[in-house]
């Protein structure tokens, strides 16, 4: 069964629009992707306090303010 109404330039018309808004989405999702991929993943996944290499203070049983 075929549709009533078969008018492709006015379909075309109508959907350059929304298509032009998906390629320039889809254009802008890659850009950001590859802009996040090429920053470098060791500035953004570790916090500056994770390079610290002290050891953590040890708190004893018993002598941690209790009053």
């Amino acid at each position: 069964m075929s549709a009533p109404q078969t008018n492709l330039e006015k379909q075309k018309r109508r959907h350059k629009g929304p298509l032009i808004g998906m390629a320039v989405g889809l254009i802008v999702g890659v850009l950001l992707m590859i802009y996040w991929g090429a920053a470098g993943s060791d500035d953004i996944a570790t916090p500056p306090d994770a390079q610290d290499t002290t050891a953590p203070a040890v708190v004893q049983p018993g002598t941690a303010g209790g009053g």
